[in-house]
């Protein structure tokens, strides 16, 4: 008997990382070179406005803003609160939203497999930082945004914040220097980035690779307890690959969520809603099983 074959869609090809980028490096190394200066710029005053900033830029702007609500829509907000935590997300300088969402979405479709753009598979400082280095080409990366985030690029706002994160990180550090001279500028913004920085590519690279599985999935995500610790809740990896959608990221008792925290605080004021949980008749968890 003759084989039936049968057509299927072809899978959308994947944007090529064929641009290198220079600027890049020579950005990250001017910061990193900027946090030697704590040895001659310290105040305690300077190290707490580090850590507030950490905490609301890092925290609420990229953890609870970019990452659950605007990439996974984990719960609903008043526009004036997703603007916030989307405004303190672009003063990480880690990109604009649009194109953080556009990678992240991309990541979870292909995880750790050809396609991802920071795949673990390719490697540990890979994964961690030097997937960075190299970006689509121009036409690709249109094509790249318009598949992933089409929902974020009909708002203005966003393709505001899109083009000038960068002038608003620099009108940041000059109130900064007005406020408490140098020390500030140095805490504030050299020490904060790179704190900030290796926290989330953390998420990347040690989350899959080190700590313990709850649940089995296609890529290598992993529990992480020191990578929660250090990103609000971001850590516990294996359970959001399981739940991309769901707005709590630690599911056991020991498993410390403070970004989900904020998210319940909203709710409980009213600023929050439709707040995203994985279903309870799928969290039935086996002993923890090491990566």
């Amino acid at each position: 008997m003759a084989q039936i074959s049968v057509a299927l869609p072809p899978t959308p090809a994947v944007p090529v990382r064929d641009q290198f980028k220079p600027i890049k490096v020579g950005f990250l190394l001017a910061m990193h070179l900027g946090v030697i200066a704590v040895f001659w710029q310290t105040t305690w005053a300077a190290i707490g406005v580090c850590i507030l900033l950490h905490a609301l830029c890092g925290g609420l702007g990229i953890c609870v803003g970019y990452h659950r609500l605007l990439t996974h829509r984990s719960f609903k907000c008043p526009k004036a609160v997703e603007y916030t935590l989307a405004f303190l997300g672009a003063l990480t300088l880690e990109g604009g939203p649009i194109d953080w969402v556009a990678h992240h979405r991309q990541h979870h479709q292909y995880s750790d497999e050809p396609g991802d753009p920071h795949s673990a598979r390719d490697g540990f400082f890979w994964s961690h930082v030097l997937w960075m280095f190299w970006t689509p080409n121009d036409k690709d990366f249109d094509e790249l945004t318009e598949r992933y985030v089409p929902d974020l690029l009909r708002q203005p706002f966003y393709r505001f914040l899109g083009r000038y994160y960068l002038e608003i990180s620099i009108a940041l550090a000059v109130v900064l220097y007005l406020l408490g001279g140098w020390p500030f500028v140095v805490w504030g913004m050299c020490v904060r980035l790179v704190i900030t920085y290796h926290s989330t590519w953390l998420v990347n690279s040690a989350s899959h690779k080190f700590g313990y599985r709850n649940f089995d999935v296609s890529d290598l995500s992993t529990n992480c307890w020191w990578v929660a610790l250090v990103t609000y809740g971001e850590g516990w990896h294996n359970n959001h690959h399981a739940f991309p959608t769901s707005a709590r990221h630690g599911l056991r008792a020991w498993e410390f969520d403070l970004a989900y925290g904020f998210i319940r605080l909203l709710k409980s004021v009213g600023l929050a809603w439709d707040v995203r949980m994985p279903p309870a008749e799928k969290l039935k968890f086996d002993t923890p099983r090491a990566a």
